[in-house]
This record gives C-alpha cells, sequence and structure tokens, in this order.
C-alpha cells in the first residue's frame, strides 16, 4: 500500500522565491590558476575572492549552483559548534575554546558586512536566537554560557528563566532557556542566488552539471577531469562538504552525509504567529537530535527542522517525526497542513569542527557540521587567501590537521541510522533525568 502524503510538495520552500535555475553552459578554458570544486556557498565566496584578485578561476558543480545544501537549509547564522562551550574547554583548554568561539563572532560579523557592502537582498534579519532547555539543570549550564558569551566576547547573551519563555515562545515546554542576538535569519535560496550574480559578474566562470571525476597532480599542479573535459590548473580548492563523491575520496572517508530535513506549515494567521514566536526570533534547543525551527520570512509560517535518519528516497516517515515535534511544541497546530518537506545533507567530521587543511597540494575548505551559512562563505574566502599566500587574511583557528578518517567508511553512510538511534536514546536518558 503505497504511504500517505503528508506535505504538499517536497520540494523546498525556499524555491518558490528563489529557484534554482540551470547556468547557460559556459566554455572550458584549458589553463588556470585554481579550479574549485563545488559552487555553494563557499565555492563561491572562494571563487569571488579569487577573480577579484585577478586570478583566472573556474569552478565546477555537478548540480545547478545551489542546488545542494545552499538552498535547502535553514537559513539561520548561526554560525555555532556543535560542542557547546564546556565541551569545547574541555577538549581544548580555554583559550583555545573562546578562539573558536570568538572566530564565530567574527564570521558572523563577516557576513553581515558583506551582506551589506554588496547589496545581497536575501531578507536577511538580526532578530537572535532562543535555545530552549529542556530540564533546569541544562538551563542552568545554559545561563552560565549566555554568561560567559556575554562577559569574554561581549556578545548580547542572557538567561530567560522559565517564568519569562512565554514572552519569547509560545510553549512551555522548555524549562527556560538563552538568548543571543548576534544571530539572525536569512532567506538562504536568495543568498545563495545573490551570491552566484556578484560572482559572475566578478568573472568567476562556473560550469553546471559538470562533476568533476578526478583530480591528478602533476609537474604543472593538476590536472582536472571533468564531464565537459580536462583542464589544466595550478590550484585546486575542494569545496564539496556535505556532497562529496568519488572525484574525492580522502575527503569522502572524513566527511559522512546526514540528512536534514524542514518541514514549512501553511499559513498562520498574523494572532497565532504572535502568539507562538512573538519576537520573530530563530529557535533551537538542547536535545541531541533537538529540532531549530523559525519564522519565514514574512512571517506566516512555521519551519521546521532536525536530522533524518533515512538514507534513500524521500520516505513518509521522518517528516511525521518533525510534524509530531511540532505539535509537541505547539499543540494547537495539530490540524495545521504542510506545504513542504525537504532534505539535503549536511556534512559531519568526527571532530565536528570547519576545517581547512592541505593534503597533496589540494586544499580543501569543508565541514560546516550544519551551520553553512556563517562558516561556509568564511572558511571559503580564508581558503582563497591560502591559496595566494595572505597569510595575514588567511588566518584562522580551524586551519589544522585533517580531520580523522571514519573506520570502514568509503563513502556510504550504512551507521547512520543506528548513530541517530544512539542519540535518540541519549535525549530519552537526559529527558528522564532532567529536572522538570
Amino acid at each position: 500500500m503505497p504511504e500517505t502524503k503528508v506535505a504538499d510538495k517536497n520540494t523546498p520552500y525556499w524555491w518558490e522565491a528563489a529557484p534554482v535555475k540551470p547556468l547557460p553552459e559556459q566554455p572550458l578554458v584549458r589553463t588556470l590558476d585554481v579550479a574549485i570544486v563545488g559552487a555553494g556557498y563557499a565555492g563561491l565566496a572562494a571563487g569571488l575572492t579569487l577573480a577579484r584578485a585577478g586570478r583566472s578561476v573556474a569552478a565546477f558543480d555537478a548540480m545547478s549552483p545551489g542546488e545542494g545544501a545552499s538552498s535547502r537549509n535553514g537559513g539561520i547564522t548561526s554560525g555555532t559548534i556543535r560542542h557547546d562551550q564546556a565541551t569545547l574547554t574541555r577538549r581544548f583548554g580555554e583559550d583555545k575554546a573562546l578562539a573558536i568561539e570568538a572566530e564565530g563572532k567574527v564570521a558572523r560579523e563577516f557576513l553581515y558586512d558583506f551582506l551589506a557592502t554588496e547589496g545581497i537582498a536575501c531578507d536577511f534579519r538580526p532578530v537572535g536566537i532562543f535555545k530552549g532547555a529542556i530540564g533546569f539543570r541544562q538551563y542552568d549550564a545554559m545561563a552560565r554560557g549566555a554568561e560567559t558569551l556575554a562577559r569574554k566576547l561581549k556578545i548580547e547573551s542572557y538567561a530567560v528563566p522559565h517564568r519569562e519563555q512565554r514572552g519569547f515562545i509560545g510553549t512551555d515546554f522548555y524549562r527556560g532557556g538563552a538568548v543571543r542576538m548576534d544571530i539572525g535569519g536569512l532567506h538562504p535560496g536568495k543568498f545563495h542566488a545573490e551570491l552566484l550574480r556578484v560572482a559572475l559578474a566578478s568573472d568567476l566562470t562556473v560550469h553546471a552539471h559538470t562533476p568533476v571525476t578526478a583530480i591528478e597532480r602533476n609537474v604543472g599542479g593538476f590536472r582536472v577531469t571533468t564531464a565537459a573535459g580536462t583542464v589544466q590548473a595550478r590550484q585546486v580548492l575542494v569545496c564539496t562538504n556535505g556532497y562529496t563523491d568519488g572525484a574525492a575520496p580522502y575527503l569522502r572517508r572524513r566527511m559522512v552525509p546526514v540528512r536534514s530535513r524542514i518541514i514549512a506549515t501553511e499559513e498562520l494567521s498574523a494572532d497565532t504567529m504572535s502568539r507562538l514566536m512573538p519576537r520573530q526570533m530563530m529557535m533551537s534547543e538542547g536535545r541531541q537530535l533537538g529540532f531549530y525551527y523559525r519564522p519565514s520570512p514574512d512571517g506566516r509560517r512555521i519551519l521546521f527542522g532536525g536530522r533524518d535518519s533515512s538514507r534513500v528516497g524521500d520516505p513518509v516517515a521522518p517528516t511525521l517525526r518533525l510534524r509530531n515535534g511540532l505539535v509537541e511544541l505547539f499543540p494547537e497546530l495539530e490540524k495545521t497542513r504542510l506545504t513542504h518537506s525537504w532534505f539535503g545533507n549536511v556534512a559531519m567530521n568526527r571532530d565536528m569542527l570547519p576545517r581547512i587543511f592541505e593534503k597533496d597540494g589540494v586544499v580543501y575548505a569543508t565541514g560546516f557540521c550544519g551551520s553553512g551559512v556563517v562558516w561556509a562563505p568564511w572558511i571559503g574566502t580564508r581558503a582563497a587567501h591560502k591559496l595566494m599566500g595572505h597569510t595575514e587574511q588567511a588566518d584562522t583557528a580551524f586551519d589544522f590537521r585533517p580531520p580523522a578518517a571514519v573506520p570502514l567508511y568509503r563513502g556510504n553512510p550504512w551507521f547512520m541510522p543506528a548513530v541517530i538511534k544512539g542519540y535518540g536514546l541519549q535525549d530519552r536518558i537526559a529527558w528522564w533525568r532532567a529536572k522538570r
């Protein structure tokens, strides 16, 4: 028996206002200064930087540019790291932990300045983010983290006790939370389209539907084989992240693609949106398999996302999980229709940190771990400066050793359903232990 349809469309909500469009075929320049693999946020930001510096550069994408995660994500300008401040401090020491957090602040400021300077029209609003605590013990940890950010990094960040929670979100599910105001929301499809526009105007050549199939080092640099032919490049930058394939086998053993799914509600009344999201903030929560959600840029819908354990096809179960999560937070939305449900790949690695690294002469800019709206343009730009030998402009805390390979992994993430189930078990244990 066929599965019941849960949402009207299985394409991204973002594509309604910013559809991914094919690019006209471009002539293949046989000799380049830099060949870039991938034309998402990172590849375009790097290509823009290199082209404006006078380098001959082309980006090759296996799909239409932006068709991957760059036009499928939640549009939250978080720039956060998967580990919390306490875990970073435990693993790397307080100085390194603060340096990583501080770079997130700089990367967000870089993005916001870029949007303003380049006239990027992508519905950006610096509304802040609220993170909900599942128990009072977790709230205490969030409150201490917010205090640290405010005191040491001068980020406007503060705790929200449970009694004040309704002023930020229309649910009693959480037991307080924390706010930081250096995070906002944008329209990711429009952002990519505008970034592509600016990059093309700066003489970056972008080849759509032109997968790279091999990268081979030779005397002059690299022989890059593509579906349209071969090119000789002095340098190569790989920015494939969650869509890494066999053209970059070294990276593929280190980047695990994980599906992230988002649902969109039908348009809600102004009163409902005012009640559920009174400050129009971005939202997240403190569970391992926690949800992230936000109002649509026009303030009329709720977009609700989380991890998807499926690996093939487009099954109904992950959409139902998100719908159930939405209703758990907002019971009044039980009868609300879903207009869209879609997924895209984020890339996780064993360190759970973004990364620039070099291996056999190839430079990689990757590992955004679900926070690519901020990290991808930043890391892509730093990588471009690294290729040009601009030491000061290339400086970043994330340029260090490659992430470790994942044992027994060669590109098929067969283990991800079990990993996600494990995270779910951790959440159930944490819920059981939580002081609510």
